[in-house]
């Protein structure tokens, strides 16, 4: 007979189920730390919209995942951030979801500040004394940039973020810079693109940047740790190009903000910064095209009106030019008609005013006084004694007659020369010549006549000018324009002179 075959070997190990085993965990978990303090750096805390908080505590050694609950999230009077060393309070649990263990936090409290945040601290007030982060170090961006330089990582979604945010404003060129935005070699070569970015000549193949932009998305404290590097902050420093800092979201903070021109909080924010926007630009200056041409044809409104006002009050120019001529026309036939009848009544007054000579009154006197001589020699041949006696007594009345004739000769010759002083004094006064003595001059034509206007001498006729201390001949050039004085004056002739009437004095 054949031996059984030897049943399968019975363990005594007892037989779990997966829930049986996360459970049974639980429970011995549970019940060896009920009730634990622990002490840690906060990492990578996150608010879902739940309400719950979940974080890590973590040393240089180990983590542990931590939870807050919204309830227990009031009470905590603390709130959670990066890098804040704290001593948290609550149970040790598992959860079965992941296989993993965590502490349930009630209770938080300040232990003092993390290892990486003194460090932080640290460096940027040692940086900050250097004047690394002055006021005075920041520079200005362009308004309108034409080439933009970009560091970033070339596959994340930052560097699409920012392409379309430019897109949408105001395209313009993107210079890509590649670098690790996280890790060991972050730091160098952020560094590294930022001097490149300065050390490209304005007139290279590559163009020079107008504007820089160094971005990355959000993370951890550690994720970020790349951009509080020292070397990266003095690059940032150094840029002679302006540079735009956009690391992380609006929470997030690094050193290389502080070193920067701008900080953005978020890489689409700082597309917003490099360039306007350009539907705004061109309505902005469609508007202020408007403005400006409805600001012109207001003024010329204006003026047009205001010279309108001052045309009707002053009236037409040509027409009181007009007028102002004609009346120096009237006036000028007025002065020369005056001029040639002031003459002609001088010289019919002077005519009037002329006298017998002294001199021909006495010989016409002495001649009467002969002939009755003459006729009283006669008597007396005639007539002696009687005669003689009459001749006598006609002798006596004639020498009374002779006397009286003298007394009336002295005084009319002194009566006569008085009025000869008279009139020649008036004559001088209304001679011609006293004009030409205040520097007129009197124009005679060839003939001696004067010439009264300028229409009434040619060109080449010949005129005699005479001036207060001479005469000059001249001959006419031009109608209009006026003469060619000769070379030597002639010598002026007494004024006494000429005609029939001799001197006066």
């Amino acid at each position: 007979m054949e031996a059984a075959a030897p049943s399968a070997a019975v363990s005594n190990v007892p037989e779990f189920s997966v829930s049986e085993l996360s459970f049974a965990l639980k429970r011995q978990l549970e019940g060896a730390f009920p009730r634990v303090r622990v002490r840690g750096e906060i990492s990578q805390p996150s608010f879902p919209r739940s309400g719950h908080c979940y974080f890590r505590i973590k040393d240089e050694n180990a983590v542990l995942d931590a939870v807050c609950w919204k309830t227990t999230m009031p009470r905590l009077g603390i709130k959670v951030e990066e890098g804040m060393e704290v001593i948290v309070t609550g149970k040790i649990t598992t959860y079965a979801g992941s296989s993993r263990y965590q502490i349930i936090i009630d209770r938080m409290e300040l232990a003092g500040e993390g290892a990486l945040l003194k460090l932080l601290e640290d460096r940027r007030r040692k940086l900050a004394a250097e004047g690394l982060f002055d006021l005075d170090r920041k520079r200005p961006l362009p308004f309108l940039p034409e080439v933009i330089g970009v560091v970033t990582s070339p596959s994340g979604a930052v560097i699409r973020d920012i392409l379309h945010r430019l897109s949408d404003r105001f395209p313009r060129r993107v210079l890509v810079w590649p670098v690790a935005v996280q890790g060991d070699k972050a730091a160098g070569e952020v560094a590294a693109a930022i001097a490149g970015f300065n050390r490209l000549p304005d007139d290279g193949p590559v163009p020079r940047p107008q504007v820089l932009i160094v971005a990355r998305g959000g993370g951890s404290l550690e994720d970020l740790w790349a951009f509080n590097e020292e070397i990266v902050v003095r690059a940032a420093a150094a840029s002679t190009i302006p540079l735009i800092s956009a690391v992380g979201h609006e929470t997030d903070t690094t050193l290389i903000d502080f070193a920067s021109d701008r900080r953005a909080p978020t890489p689409t924010a700082a597309a917003e910064m490099a360039v306007p926007v350009r539907a705004d630009l061109i309505a902005e200056v469609l508007d202020y095209g408007k403005r400006t041409i409805a600001c012109m044809n207001r003024h010329l409104r204006e003026a047009s009106t205001h010279l309108t006002g001052l045309a009707r009050g002053l009236g037409d120019p040509r027409r009181l030019i007009e007028e102002r001529q004609q009346r120096l026309d009237v006036s000028g036939e007025r002065l020369a008609l005056a001029t040639r009848a002031l003459v002609e009544r001088r010289g019919h007054e002077l005519e009037r005013a002329r006298l017998t000579s002294p001199t021909a009154v006495i010989n016409a006197k002495e001649q009467v006084l002969a002939s009755e001589g003459r006729a009283l020699d006669g008597a007396m041949r005639h007539f002696r004694t009687d005669a003689l006696q009459k001749y006598a007594r006609a002798f006596d009345r004639l020498d009374q007659f002779g006397q009286r004739l003298q007394r009336h000769s002295d005084d009319a010759l002194q009566h006569g020369q008085r009025q000869v002083e008279q009139l020649g004094k008036l004559l001088e006064s209304y001679s011609f010549r006293s004009v030409l003595n205040r520097g007129f001059a009197l124009v005679r034509d060839q003939d001696g006549h004067p010439v009264l206007s300028a229409a009434d001498v040619r060109a080449g006729d010949t005129i005699g000018i005479e001036f207060g201390d001479g005469e000059v001949r001249a001959r006419v050039s031009d109608g209009t324009t006026g003469t060619r004085a000769a070379p030597a004056p002639r010598k002026r002739e007494p004024s006494g002179s000429g005609g029939n009437q001799g001197s006066l004095l």
